[in-house]
C-alpha cells in the first residue's frame, strides 16, 4: 500500500509544483486585479460564473467516479438492475440548472448594458487606432498624437474610441477591463450612416503604469504588438499634455548630431516628432519617445543600445513592418543606409525626448515669517542692520 501511494506520490510531483509555481511571482497582466468600474463588473461576473460552475464541475466528476467504481463490471457479476425513468429526478435535474442559468444570465446581461454605456460629456476622448502592428492614440480636445503608450488621468471618465486601419485588432489592458474588438472603418454609400465603431468607457482609480496587447490574430507580428496606459494624477496629466506640446531640444552633442541627421533623412516622411519639422503620418509618432516603456511595440527595452539595432535592422528583427533598415528595403521603401555611427546619433537623440521628471515640480514652500520679537538672520548677501543709537532726547 505504501509503495503504491508512493509511486502515486511521485507521478503528482511535478504537476503540483506547476500549479504552486503559478501562484507566485509579480504578473503585470493580471485581470483578477482591476483598476476601473469597467474591469471591476467583469470580473464580478467573471466571478459569479466560477463559483457556481466549479462546484457543479467538482460534483459531477465526484459522481461519475463513484459510480464508475461502484458499479463497474465484475467477472461473475450479476446483470445490472434497468431504470427506466424517474420524473422526480428529471424534474429536479430541469429546474436546478434551469435556476443557476438564471442567476448567472440577469447579472450578465445588466453588465452587457452597463458596459455599453454612452459617452459621458465630461470623458477625456482618445482614439485608439489599431495598425499592423502597434497603436496610435489620438486626443483630437489636446490636439495629441502618440504611439504605444498614452496618458489617463485618474477619476476621470475616459472614452476609448476603437477602429483599426487595417485588419480586425482587440484591445485588451487586463487590468482596465476585458477584450473589444477593433474593427477597419468600412466606407459606406453616400446617405448611409458609417458602422458602428466599439468604444470602452473607464474610469482609472489607481495610478499605475498598465500593460496590453492586442488579443486577435492580426498577421506576422501579433505577438508583438503591445501597449502601455499610464495613469496618473489630473496634476500631473495636464502637466503631460502641456510637456507633449512643447518642443524638446537636444542638449549634449551627440543627441544634436541626431536631430540634425533625423531632420535631413527619410524617417520625417514617414514619422512626426512635435516642434520639428517631422510630420509624417504613415509610422508611429516618436515625440518624447526617450520616455517610451519599449521600442517596436514591445519587442525589447527602450535603451539607446536597442535602438541603434533598431534602426539598422528593423525588418529582420520584426517580420512584416513597413520600416526599412539600413541595408534591407521594407514596405516599399528603400533602405535609409544609415551607418553604425548616425544610427548611434539617432538613437541619442530619439532617446533625449523625455518629459520633466519629476512631471509636475514639487511646490517651494513661501518662507515663514519670524515670531514677533524674534531676531532674523540675514539672507546670504544683506548686509546687517547697523546698531541704533539712543534715542535722542526731548527739548
Amino acid at each position: 500500500m505504501r509503495d503504491g501511494f508512493s509511486k502515486y506520490a511521485r507521478r503528482l510531483a511535478p504537476g503540483v509544483l506547476i500549479l504552486l509555481a503559478g501562484c507566485a511571482g509579480d504578473y503585470p497582466q493580471i485581470m483578477t486585479q482591476p483598476v476601473s468600474e469597467w474591469g471591476q463588473i467583469q470580473i464580478d461576473i467573471w466571478a459569479l460564473v466560477t463559483w457556481w460552475t466549479v462546484p457543479i464541475l467538482v460534483i459531477v466528476i465526484g459522481v461519475l467516479a463513484f459510480i464508475l467504481v461502484r458499479f463497474r463490471e465484475r467477472p461473475g457479476g450479476p446483470e445490472p438492475k434497468h431504470v427506466y425513468g424517474s420524473t422526480k429526478i428529471e424534474v429536479i435535474w430541469t429546474v436546478i440548472p434551469a435556476i443557476i442559468v438564471l442567476i448567472i444570465a440577469i447579472p450578465t446581461i445588466q453588465a452587457i448594458f452597463a458596459l455599453q454605456e454612452e459617452v459621458p460629456e465630461d470623458a477625456l476622448v482618445v482614439e485608439a487606432i489599431g495598425h499592423q502592428w502597434w497603436w496610435e492614440f489620438r486626443y483630437p480636445e489636446e490636439g495629441i498624437i502618440t504611439a504605444n503608450q498614452f496618458y489617463v488621468p485618474v477619476g476621470r471618465p475616459v472614452a476609448l474610441m476603437l477602429r483599426s486601419n487595417d485588419v480586425i485588432h482587440s484591445f485588451w489592458i487586463p487590468r482596465l477591463g476585458g477584450k473589444r474588438d477593433v474593427n477597419p472603418v468600412v466606407r459606406t454609400p453616400e446617405g448611409v450612416e458609417p458602422m458602428h465603431l466599439n468604444h470602452i468607457v473607464l474610469t482609472v482609480d489607481s495610478a499605475g503604469e498598465y500593460l496590453g496587447q492586442c488579443a486577435e490574430f492580426c498577421g506576422t507580428s501579433h505577438a508583438i504588438m503591445r501597449m502601455m496606459a499610464v495613469a496618473v494624477e489630473p496634476e500631473e496629466y495636464d502637466a503631460w499634455v502641456e510637456a507633449m506640446t512643447v518642443p524638446e531640444e537636444p542638449e549634449a552633442d551627440l543627441a544634436q548630431v541626431g536631430h540634425d541627421i533625423f531632420m535631413r533623412s527619410t524617417c520625417i516622411a514617414c514619422h512626426a516628432i512635435e516642434g520639428t519639422r517631422a510630420q509624417g503620418r504613415l509610422g508611429p509618432d516618436l515625440t518624447m519617445m526617450g520616455d517610451r516603456f519599449s521600442i517596436g511595440a514591445g519587442l525589447m527595452a527602450n535603451t539607446e543600445e536597442n535602438m541603434t539595432e533598431w534602426l539598422l535592422h528593423a525588418p529582420e528583427l520584426k517580420k512584416g513592418i513597413l520600416m526599412p533598415g539600413a541595408r534591407v528595403e521594407a514596405g516599399g521603401m528603400p533602405p535609409t543606409a544609415l551607418s553604425r555611427e548616425d544610427a548611434r546619433a539617432v538613437a541619442a537623440y530619439l532617446a533625449s525626448l523625455r518629459l520633466p521628471d519629476p512631471l509636475v515640480p514639487a511646490p517651494t514652500a513661501p518662507a515663514a515669517d519670524p515670531p514677533a520679537g524674534a531676531e532674523r538672520e540675514p539672507a546670504a548677501g544683506e548686509r546687517e542692520p547697523l546698531p541704533m543709537g539712543p534715542e535722542p532726547e526731548s527739548d
